[in-house]
């Protein structure tokens, strides 16, 4: 209790050198105020003749004799002056002269200026009762609206809020009562939301766990891509939580001044430390915690400051007992190791994108307050949306429900739900864009192209629709949807998907005779699927090598997913680009073969997409097997289906033509 009356006190001690400058600029304006007008000591032998002078162009006025011990008043002297032929005037100079005299006075002296300033002399000096109240009020006018503001501003230090408290903590502090979001409103991260479940039961009955020698863990880390309910899992902590939940994100303790950031941490583990058991929870932590001493020009020691301050508050010599700290972020990579031992973060609980059930269960969630069509299949929406994270399906939840409000609907149908999945991964459609006849076609060839190579390969996504409309920055493009969620992807299925990719351009060489620049994001995609192949996978003749890549950056501490330079020759940089070449060359044989022997279904295809502009899954099918020579096609959905792909986590839903 002592050391908390203090830390109250040590806001006032610092305030009280600011009210005492106020104070002295009041002193300072009173004086400014009622200061007098300067005048000119005169001397008493002096004023003696000038008094018994009796020389018209000197005389006194407003003559005042205070306290029989001094005379003050003012001295005109009157020149004459004449300027050539102009007729002379008169210029009057006044000066203000003070003259110190015996305590007892002098008759003779006051007798002749009595005379010398005849009315304007005011003899001695009367301050009347009243005349001095009025000066004491008029001064307290004057400094009591300074007191008054000098008091408000000692209330703002005093209460956090003001210029000398910059050192203090910026979080905010939760009650169960604040906050509404809890364990219900998280859906498709059950293992996670099983963890932090155990973190809320043992602030609730920590006895069960003492009772067996156990203890909670310090520290929490939540790691996950963005968008996955990181800091909606915090949020859900605090409503189950029956105890205080201290929020704060990692830039909040980054200031101008330097020592601001460690100062901001010990004044929140103090709060904190005062109300435990308690829960600190520290979103972006990647923004405080990042690698010490990894800077490549300089380095950065206000931040490491903040970051030693905080792992000493974690675990140090003195720990904080009942404090629990959960931190959440998407660069676990930059992180401090110091920062990820036991004793300070004891669990990583990773959140991740969830699966098929996963996505229905968040669709579930986030569709309470909606008022649903009788043809919306939250199961089928799951799995048009593959690798898609929470924040991801909430936003498709809401644009369906505003296109639907867009066209007076009452409810949200599955048209609706549709289109906000392909406005999401493509874009905007954009019916207005007008083509000419001759890129319209070719686009339906590009596209005809992707189509038709994705139905004769035995291991790629099934295609649901192909269009020509432009949306987005496609002028058309292939949707394919994976019908199951698989995490890996073997050789072939990564080759057939170079051969997809590549089916475009191939398709508008066999028609043209050559190809237009409309296929970038094509052939930068099939070249980075082999390049990884070749430096990642060891899908190559090379071997079972990684060959780590110049990506890098330095900047990060060597915190990126590649570290450092390139470190293989440049025979082998050769090789490698030969072996990417080899995949490459390959794939384009296999699919300029497929093309010329179902030239027939490409051109009806293209033709189709003319006429209508969108061709669905089952039209697709039937050209197909109405005009494939020899044996039937393998149709997609009775081969191995492939979904979210190891090389970026996120499932190509769909080919496109960029323009």
């Amino acid at each position: 209790m002592q050391k908390k009356n203090k830390d109250r006190a040590k806001p006032f001690l610092a305030g009280v050198p600011f009210v005492l400058v106020l104070a002295l600029m009041a002193m300072t304006s009173m004086w400014f105020v009622n200061r007098e007008q300067p005048m000119r000591d005169l001397a008493y032998g002096s004023l003696m003749h000038l008094c018994r002078a009796d020389d018209p162009a000197t005389r006194f006025q407003n003559v005042l004799v205070r306290r029989g011990s001094e005379i003050r008043g003012d001295l005109v002297i009157t020149d004459t002056v004449s300027d050539g032929d102009l007729k002379p005037k008169q210029i009057s100079e006044t000066k203000a002269f003070r003259t110190r005299i015996g305590l007892a006075g002098d008759a003779e002296l006051l007798s002749r200026l009595d005379k010398r300033a005849g009315p304007n002399y005011q003899g001695d000096e009367e301050r009347p009762f009243a005349e001095g109240l009025q000066t004491i009020f008029m001064g307290f006018l004057l400094f009591f609206p300074i007191l008054l503001i000098g008091f408000f501003m000692l209330r703002w230090i005093s209460g956090g809020g003001g210029a000398l408290s910059f050192g203090r903590s910026k979080h905010k502090l939760y009650a169960q009562k604040d906050n509404r979001v809890t364990f219900e409103d998280v859906a498709g991260i059950d293992e996670a939301v099983a963890e932090l479940r155990e973190i809320v039961d043992f602030l609730k009955t920590p006895e069960k766990y003492r009772a067996l020698g156990g203890r909670i863990p310090k520290g929490v880390l939540l790691v996950g891509p963005p968008g996955t309910g990181k800091t909606l899992l915090g949020k859900a902590v605090a409503g189950e939580a029956e105890v205080p939940f201290f929020s704060m994100s990692g830039s909040d303790f980054v200031e101008l001044f330097v020592g601001v950031g460690a100062s901001r941490v010990r004044d929140l583990f103090n709060q904190a430390e005062s109300q435990a058991p308690c829960i600190i929870f520290i979103d972006e932590l990647d923004a405080l915690g990042k690698t010490r001493g990894g800077m490549s020009v300089g380095g950065h020691d206000e931040r490491e400051q903040t970051l030693n301050q905080l792992l000493v508050e974690m675990d140090g010599f003195e720990s904080n007992a009942g404090v629990i700290m959960m931190a959440a972020t998407n660069r676990p990579e930059t992180l401090d190791s110091a920062l990820l031992r036991p004793g300070r973060f004891d669990r990583t609980v990773v959140v991740d994108r969830a699966d098929v059930q996963g996505r229905e269960a968040i669709l579930k969630v986030h569709t309470r307050n909606v008022k649903l069509a009788d043809d919306v299949d939250l199961r089928q929406v799951a799995s048009l949306t593959p690798g898609s994270a929470g924040a991801d399906l909430a936003n498709i939840v809401n644009e369906a429900a505003l296109l639907a409000a867009r066209h007076d609907r009452n409810s949200v149908a599955m048209a609706d739900f549709n289109e906000a999945v392909e406005r999401g991964a493509i874009g905007l459609e954009r019916k207005s864009r007008i083509m000419s006849p001759d890129d319209k076609q070719r686009v339906a060839y590009h596209e005809s192209g992707h189509a038709l190579v994705a139905c004769a390969l035995p291991n790629t996504h099934q295609v649901h629709k192909v269009t020509i409309i432009p949306r987005g920055f496609a002028l058309g493009y292939v949707l394919q949807r994976p019908e199951d969620d698989r995490h890996m992807q073997t050789k072939g299925e990564l080759e057939s998907e170079i051969k997809v990719a590549l089916g475009g351009t191939i398709a508008e060489e066999l028609i043209y005779g050559e190809i237009a620049n409309g296929a970038t994001s094509d052939l930068h995609h099939a070249n980075n699927i082999a390049r990884k192949m070749v430096k990642m996978f060891g899908m190559s003749r090379l071997g079972r090598i990684f060959y780590p890549d110049d990506t890098g950056n330095p900047f990060l501490g060597g915190a990126g997913l590649f570290e450092g330079p390139r470190k293989f020759s440049e025979e082998t940089a050769r090789e490698i680009d030969l072996e990417v070449r080899k995949i490459i060359e390959d794939a384009l044989d296999e699919v300029r073969r497929i093309l010329v022997e179902r030239k027939p279904a490409l051109e009806a295809i293209a033709k189709l997409l003319m006429e209508k502009e969108t061709v669905d899954g089952k039209e697709l099918r039937e050209i197909l097997e109405s005009h494939v020579p020899g044996p039937k096609l393998v149709p997609a959905s009775d081969a191995i289906k492939a979904s979210d792909r190891p090389i970026d986590n996120e499932p190509k839903a769909a080919r496109e033509v960029t323009g």
